[in-house]
């Protein structure tokens, strides 16, 4: 089969492997789309020494059962499935009081990420990938390519919104940065399920046209005036809540000047950004909440499928041939790509 290799410093390039076999519980997928992410981006970026050199890329992945493994039950050849973005043990402590991202097996203290397709795994830019049966969930009549993102651009935005739904009010604001795969998706998260009022930001002018034709209250550039326009927006007292999916310095900078207290931060977004923090110092306001958000759970992901399945949710999709994958890259890091950018095998 075709697969995506990561073959060195900032290169990928198509390779032929061979097809999957699989395992009693697994079940071998005809993969119908796959998702190209900034954290590709950042995995290609990481030197001539990364460990996932040689590794098929693709951590959103969706398609058709294609084989079933001896002991998988409740599922039939030809059923759409989208693949889980965290493959966890399900058996440990995190998993089972539902923080299965956290997964004490997979996403060990210091690892780089949870073990995930693509990253520690053979991923989704592939004709086929073999999963356990237990790590994927069904997507029923949705296009695979439009439903691949979801594994990550929808679930990850969708856990960091579930981490505060409780400050989501009527009486809210919430501004969210960066309207990219993640941002776009938060956006339309929020206006289905929340109340709050939303204020989106981004240096794209047609992103920020996007952003008010998809329930934003007020769309904004991002630049140097952002911060005072948002406090005196909220009559000088912050935001309740600040998504940030970009992460860059100037981001973070404008996430920390905007969070009223007792409000909360998300910082999703892997720009490297860093703010200082002094233990009973000035800086943020008091009772702030931060969080270093990352993926989502599997009840987070049956939510995603359903907001998409009633038509409340929707990838902007580019769509490209598998065969295309270099140039799908490089369109995504030179900033081309409206949405998410997905290989259509």
């Amino acid at each position: 089969m075709r697969a995506v290799t990561y073959v060195k410093n900032n290169t990928v390039e198509l390779r032929d492997k061979p097809k999957p076999e699989i395992g009693a519980d697994e079940v071998l997928i005809r993969v119908g789309g796959a998702g190209v992410c900034h954290s590709d981006i950042s995995i290609i970026a990481l030197g001539d020494d990364n460990p996932l050199i040689g590794s098929t890329l693709g951590h959103e992945v969706a398609g058709a059962v294609e084989e079933l493994g001896a002991n998988v039950a409740g599922w039939n050849v030809g059923d759409r499935a989208i693949v889980s973005l965290v493959l966890s043990c399900g058996q440990c402590r995190e998993c089972l009081s539902g923080r299965d991202n956290q997964c004490e097996v997979v996403a060990p203290r210091d690892a780089m990420a949870p073990l995930s397709p693509g990253i520690g795994s053979p991923g989704g830019m592939a004709d086929y990938i073999a999963v356990k049966a237990r790590h994927i969930d069904p997507i029923g009549d949705l296009d695979p390519v439009a439903a691949a993102p979801l594994a990550d651009a929808a679930l990850t935005p969708m856990h960091a919104i579930n981490s505060v739904r409780d400050r989501m009010t009527g009486d809210a604001t919430v501004v969210t940065i960066g309207l990219g795969g993640l941002g776009h998706m938060a956006l339309q998260i929020l206006s289905a399920t929340t109340g709050a009022r939303i204020i989106a930001l981004d240096t794209d002018p047609a992103k920020l046209a996007f952003a008010e034709a998809h329930g934003a209250d007020l769309a904004i550039p991002s630049n140097e005036e952002a911060a005072a326009r948002i406090l005196a927006e909220t009559g000088g007292r912050g935001a309740d809540v600040v998504f940030d999916f970009v992460g860059v310095q100037p981001t973070v900078e404008l996430a920390t000047a905007v969070v009223r207290g007792g409000g909360a931060i998300r910082f999703v977004g892997l720009g490297g950004g860093s703010f200082p923090y002094v233990a009973g110092g000035a800086g943020l306001p008091w009772g702030v909440n931060i969080e270093r958000a990352y993926g989502g759970t599997r009840a987070d992901m049956r939510q995603v499928i359903a907001l998409a399945q009633a038509g409340r949710i929707s990838v902007e999709v580019v769509r490209y041939p598998l065969d295309d994958a270099p140039q799908a890259f490089d369109d995504l890091h030179a900033g081309k790509i409206a949405g998410r950018a997905v290989l259509v095998p």
